[in-house]
């Protein structure tokens, strides 16, 4: 069982590396990088792959690790007893299965996905520690204890927004994915569009590559965002000499709402396109 990529996702060769080595060691696969730059989508490239269930852990600046375990539902059964329903007899009636617990009883081994764990509170990491290894926990209030019939292909996602605990990541296999080339990117959307002409693809890529390299950018365009913004060049048929115009007046690129997503990077390029105006006019 190995992952080479699929028919819609590029993977580079470290990539497929650190994903092979993680399942072969079924160490948590820990994987970073800019935001767009194909993460989450990974993980669910990965159950594609090797034929596996994608149990998905979507987690937020409030959710605690418990939660990936079990919850019990106490205001459910306080009020089931007011209502004199014999539900509330069994207990296990109020326990709500985490994704964890899907994972562990999962009958074909799943890939569990634990999408941007930076976002929960410093300590959610190191709460997870012991159910990464032991694969298994105790269900406190029925005294039922939930072991792994295999232990699962975990992928941990992060955008890095604060440091992961050394004791966690000791756990973890880890991989940073690094933000396409030229020419992985020139193949990331030949997969998406097949039938895209090559001479906009050179075009697009060109100013594409030149903003992010504009310094000063807020928030720089990713991956997806340049699939968001082809798919419309297309969409709108626009001429391919629109995109190779150099003229200081259409600096900033058609259809730019893809690319630029707040408004100190919009007044970035209208200040560079006015500067570029003013030493034309200079010059003249």
């Amino acid at each position: 069982m190995r992952f080479e990529g699929t028919a819609g996702y590029v993977a580079t060769d470290d990539l497929k590396v650190a994903v092979n080595a993680a399942a072969t060691l079924r160490r948590p696969l820990l994987i970073k990088g800019e935001p767009g730059t194909g993460k989450t989508v990974l993980a669910a490239e990965i159950a594609t792959a090797f034929g596996a269930p994608l149990i998905e852990w979507n987690v937020k600046s409030t959710t605690k690790a418990q939660q990936g375990l079990y919850e019990y539902d106490a205001v459910s059964r306080l009020r089931d007893g007011q209502l004199g329903d014999a539900r509330v007899r069994d207990i296990a009636n109020y326990i709500r299965r985490g994704k964890m617990w899907e994972a562990f009883t999962s009958p074909t081994l799943p890939v569990l996905l634990i999408d941007e764990i930076d976002k929960a509170d410093i300590e959610f990491p190191n709460d997870l520690l012991t159910e990464l290894d032991r694969m298994r926990f105790d269900v406190y209030e029925t005294g039922e204890q939930v072991v792994a019939a295999q232990r699962p292909i975990v992928v941990i996602t992060s955008n890095n927004e604060k440091d992961l605990p050394d004791a966690f990541l000791r756990r973890c296999f880890f991989h940073y994915i690094k933000f396409p080339d030229r020419p992985t990117m020139e193949r990331i959307v030949a997969v998406h569009f097949p039938d895209i002409t090559g001479e906009l693809v050179r075009e697009a890529l060109t100013i594409f590559y030149d903003i992010r390299d504009v310094p000063g950018m807020k928030k720089k365009p990713s991956t997806s965002e340049l699939l968001d913004w082809l798919k419309l060049l297309m969409h709108e048929d626009l001429p391919v000499e629109v995109l190779r115009s150099r003229d200081t007046k259409t600096l900033i690129p058609p259809l730019h709402g893809a690319l630029l997503k707040n408004e100190q990077d919009v007044m970035l390029f209208e200040r560079l396109a006015f500067m570029s105006r003013r030493q034309g006019g200079g010059q003249a």
